[in-house]
């Protein structure tokens, strides 16, 4: 596992009208700030990948459909640098998964409908300034193979 990043198990509360499960609460040990909530959505088969943060810290969770998440440690300092992580979230596998800054990130949506994850990143996106750093899919710089394995 990648130092610094964790995931929490998250539980499903059903009854007659439906279901609740809390993804992040403010007195979580591993919630850091909040900075906005925004949601985001992936086609079946769809990579979005790499991209990684200097400052940030993500705290995601797939709502609908399901993921493999990739995690890829750039930090020289850590520990951990140059290890790779994979994590499956969605319906399937309610999770959280905190991603800290300096740790390259992207998913593939395995499922056959339409994915969507919640971000609750720790900052506000700066638009003027925004603490973003991109990868291509594909780059050489991560080892990384995102076909789709059948088996």
């Amino acid at each position: 596992m990648i130092d610094g990043v964790m995931v929490k198990q998250l539980t499903a509360i059903p009854d007659d009208r439906g279901r609740l499960m809390e993804i992040i609460r403010s007195d979580d040990e591993h919630f850091l700030g909040f900075g906005q909530v925004y949601m985001t959505t992936t086609y079946p088969g769809v990579v979005k990948a790499w991209h990684m943060h200097k400052l940030q810290t993500d705290h995601m969770c797939a709502v609908h459909g399901m993921f493999r998440v990739a995690l890829y440690d750039a930090r020289e300092d850590s520990p951990t640098y140059g290890e790779l992580q994979e994590v499956y979230m969605g319906v399937h596998r309610p999770v959280l998964v905190r991603i800290p800054p300096g740790v390259y990130h992207g998913w593939i949506c395995v499922s056959q409908e339409e994915g969507i994850v919640v971000n609750t990143p720790d900052l506000p996106y700066d638009r003027g300034n925004p603490d973003e750093y991109r990868l291509p899919f594909d780059s050489a710089e991560i080892p990384y193979d995102w076909s789709r394995r059948m088996g």
